[in-house]
């Protein structure tokens, strides 16, 4: 584990979370969408290096019914280094505090990540449940671009 990198219980600011998630191959997100965002996050935190945000994870939802722990990034260069159990950590902890029971708790996995999820408790839902969504485009269209395989 990296020794330098510092856990602060803050979610970023808008900059280094757009910044971050792209970084980190993820979705890009508007600044409407991320200024609209990021004030209703319930918990989040940050990893810092030399004051620059090189990881983050947070936690959405109605802080009542509905948990749900998005935007686990971590810079690339920095990955695998057990940087992301560290967020987890920090944001399982937050939980097992706050929610309150018969709560849903939910994350959507991308890839391999699945198995770091799991070590916090997570199981696959399908086929009871399955994730469904689409990403809005301008003029209210649907798209479905981001879920195509040769695109990640």
């Amino acid at each position: 584990m990296s020794d330098d990198i510092v856990l602060v219980e803050r979610f970023p600011g808008i900059d280094d979370y757009m910044r971050t998630r792209i970084a980190a191959g993820m979705h890009p997100m508007s600044r409407e969408a991320a200024t609209r965002a990021l004030p209703n996050t319930l918990y989040g935190v940050h990893l810092a290096r030399d004051g620059q945000v090189v990881g983050m994870g947070r936690i959405i939802g109605d802080n009542g019914c509905f948990f749900t722990v998005v935007d686990i990034a971590i810079v690339p260069e920095l990955q695998g280094r057990g940087l992301g159990k560290r967020v987890m950590t920090a944001l399982d902890a937050w939980l097992q505090r706050n929610v309150p029971p018969s709560a849903y708790v939910t994350l959507i996995a991308d890839g391999d990540a699945k198995y770091l999820y799991a070590q916090f408790g997570f199981v696959e839902s399908a086929p009871v449940a399955v994730n469904m969504e689409y990403v809005m485009e301008a003029g209210g269209v649907r798209s479905h671009a981001h879920l195509h395989l040769s695109d990640h």
